[in-house]
């Protein structure tokens, strides 16, 4: 059967059978129009009965899934909300869109309509969301078979962000770093933020706040700690490195006046490095490598790489998108194992760590750390953390700074605790009283606990690009588990309900197992299919594992 719209054969498809969901099916490739005067490539697609979509936009991941009764839309040219994008639509019938550009996506009145510039690939893999998801990830998102730095998932994360803001200094570090070890918590990798640098583009210790930080590395690596810097692709106009780059013609230009851009950020106007061409990607990586080489860093924490960085009217060496400008920056990182993004583009399958963005300090976002993490994974950026504990949105713990909720600490330290990474900021010796930090450091060595299973997910994950952190309807579709965002599986036989909304009673729904039960940590017994309500004492996380 051949279809075709002002002269352009779309798709070429036969039917064997009459049915409607062939006929849905059908209408899915066929019904596609091509606007000869814009140039843009548009596919309409009428939604099956019960069929849920979620996109590869990671901030929205709250909002999903999206269905018959949905009005949303996003722009991924130039936007990534905060966090990452994947240019990927999927559904829980195995139905799936990809395009290799940025596109937008309308959903309304019972139909799904992408928009780009670009060819866009549509198609049916089985028929559920699992299905869907192994065929994209095995044809557009190949995983590099290789992982991040594995001490990111097997010991916490401390970011200095919270404790000491835009004042990182060399004595308040390792006062951080020992107050860890002296309140019981294990070292691991210590994040020093932002203003550790004399200035964006300058990339050494400033010296009147770091005296000597080689003696400083030195220190914290004998107290059993890997250290991480923050950097980001922006260079300060004041700077002798913006005179040299300029030079090299090394940064993004303003269309109307051929000078340097400056770019409006979080922390004011600042020059941003053009990565299309090789001469800066060199520069940059020199300054980082001359950071481990003299210093002994070990890993950095790649900052600010949002679409918005790369405006509609600056120009590079090469022309592409401000989504391709990012995903330029993120290919720095695999050249340091132990990394972190929080702002990329189509790196799906790749040994980059991915942060879900700033939180703030409430339960309204606590209860987002499920679905963003789930949509991580569905999508293809399986090594991911989810924020800081607490919150890592530096207004929300000002504006709470002197009524901190204990609760919600606890409840996000439980909620990191079976996920692939735990990180902190917000010092927890600090702010909570002896009964919630004990159970903060229960959760730490609850995902101790979890390690080696961790590490096995991780290792698949790297390998066939299998999700770590799952949604229920990954796992268990049709079994009408596709809105739940408040469960999660880690892998495939062990089912998390974190608490995510204040008090202690929550309810659990118990997927029905083919063979087997549900056992909780605590060692009761649950019937696959059933529902039940717990109480939850602040120190406890439920959880369960199917057993014979």
């Amino acid at each position: 059967m051949l279809l075709k719209t002002r002269g352009v054969k779309i798709y070429n498809m036969s039917i064997k059978k009459d049915t409607k969901k062939q006929v849905a099916i059908l209408l899915f490739y066929m019904i596609s129009v091509f606007s000869v005067a814009s140039q843009n490539i548009s596919v309409s697609i009428s939604l099956l009965k019960n069929e849920q979509w979620w996109c590869g936009v990671i901030n929205e991941a709250h909002l999903m899934p999206f269905g018959n009764s949905a009005i949303h839309s996003f722009q991924m040219l130039g936007d990534n909300a905060g966090n990452q994008v994947q240019p990927l639509l999927i559904s829980n019938q195995g139905r799936y869109v990809w395009s290799e550009e940025p596109f937008r996506f309308d959903f309304k009145n019972g139909r799904l309509l992408i928009t780009g510039k670009s060819k866009i690939d549509t198609g049916t893999s089985g028929i559920t969301l699992k299905e869907a998801q192994q065929y994209v990830r095995q044809t557009y998102f190949i995983s590099h078979k290789k992982l991040p730095d594995t001490l990111l998932f097997t010991r916490p994360q401390y970011n200095t962000w919270i404790e000491l803001n835009y004042d990182q200094n060399q004595a308040d570090i390792l006062k951080y770093a020992h107050a860890i070890i002296n309140n019981g918590l294990p070292p691991g990798v210590l994040m020093i933020d932002d203003t550790w640098q004399e200035d964006y583009g300058v990339w050494d210790f400033h010296p009147k706040k770091f005296p000597n930080p080689k003696a400083m590395m030195e220190q914290l690596h004998r107290l059993g700690f890997k250290v991480m810097l923050w950097v980001c692709p922006l260079v300060s106009p004041d700077s002798k490195e913006y005179r040299e780059l300029t030079k090299k013609d090394c940064l993004l230009k303003d269309r109307s006046t051929n000078k340097s851009y400056m770019v409006e950020w979080w922390n004011g106007f600042s020059a941003v490095l053009d990565f299309s061409n090789s001469i800066a990607a060199n520069w940059f990586n020199y300054r980082l490598n001359y950071l481990q080489k003299e210093y002994g860093v070990d890993g950095f924490k790649f900052d600010a790489g949002d679409f918005s960085h790369y405006p509609f009217n600056s120009k590079a060496k090469q022309n592409i998108t401000s989504n391709e400008h990012s995903r330029l920056y993120a290919e720095i990182g695999l050249q340091y194992p132990l990394n972190e993004y929080r702002a990329c583009w189509k790196t799906g399958g790749q040994p980059l760590v991915q942060r879900l963005r700033d939180k703030e300090h409430t339960w309204e976002d606590l209860q987002k750390l499920v679905p963003g993490m789930a949509l991580t994974g569905l999508v293809g950026y399986s090594f991911s953390c989810p924020d800081m504990i607490g919150g890592g949105e530096i207004e929300s713990f000002w504006a709470n700074e002197k009524n901190l909720d204990q609760d919600l600490i606890v409840r996000s330290a439980q909620c990191h605790a079976l996920m692939p990474m735990m990180q902190f900021s917000v010092a927890p010796w600090r702010v909570l009283d002896s009964i919630h930090f004990a159970a903060v450091k229960k959760s730490v060595d609850l995902h101790n606990k979890f390690v080696p299973v961790i590490i096995r997910l991780a290792n698949v994950s790297a390998k066939t690009g299998e999700p770590i952190v799952k949604s229920m309807e990954y796992v268990f579709p049709n079994q009408g588990f596709e809105k739940i965002n408040n469960q999660f599986m880690l892998g495939d036989s062990i089912l998390v309900a974190p608490v995510v909304i204040k008090g202690t009673i929550s309810t659990v729904q118990f997927p029905k197992l083919k063979n087997g039960k549900w056992k909780a940590e605590n060692g009761k017994i649950y019937m696959p299919g059933t529902i039940a309500t717990f109480n939850s004492p602040i120190d406890r996380l439920p959880y369960f594992e199917v057993v014979k």
